[in-house]
């Protein structure tokens, strides 16, 4: 059983990953295992990018229990692609909402989820930004053409960094 302050470490952590709006968790150490996934509308949106020194402070902090429970689920929101501004030309640029590793398909050798010249709907899946192990179905916020790939796959992008120009209908 947890004790209380490991309990209120652990409240911290949910705390945290409700306010960055991070939609899944999963945490094991030693004999803690902890798995987080939240659904619903998320409180509000965060300023800026989320502090992964926090993050880290956050993951040491909850100590390991010979027979911790999983964590409950609290709302939240899965994560969708941040609001983007229009540039010059009425392109509408998709950013990440998060730091991560970016992927056109949802797995090696699979077909890209878009390509150039594709026309998507507002919710559909353009990529997957992989943070923590965690993979993020980033969703178009816009309907229209998808004009320019901006990130490579593959590669980090960073938080608010463009994924996607599309031209809106």
């Amino acid at each position: 059983m947890m004790d209380g302050n490991k309990l209120n470490e652990l409240r911290e952590l949910v705390e945290f990953l409700k306010a960055n709006e991070i939609a899944e968790f999963d945490m094991e150490q030693d004999d803690l295992k902890v798995r987080i996934k939240f659904a619903g509308e998320p409180a509000a949106a965060p300023a800026g990018g989320f502090d992964m020194a926090q993050l880290s402070r956050l993951m040491a902090s909850v100590p390991a229990a010979a027979s911790a429970p999983v964590a409950a689920a609290a709302p939240a929101t899965p994560t969708a692609a941040a609001p983007a501004a229009e540039a010059e030309e009425k392109l509408h640029e998709v950013k990440s909402p998060i730091v991560g590793t970016f992927y056109e398909s949802p797995s090696p050798g699979a077909p890209a989820f878009v390509k150039v010249g594709d026309q998507v709907e507002v919710g559909q899946v353009l990529c997957i930004v992989e943070a923590m192990k965690l993979m993020n179905e980033i969703e178009s916020d816009v309907a229209g053409e998808v004009v320019k790939r901006i990130a490579s796959s593959g590669q980090p992008v960073e938080y608010g960094q463009p994924l996607f120009a599309i031209k809106a209908r």
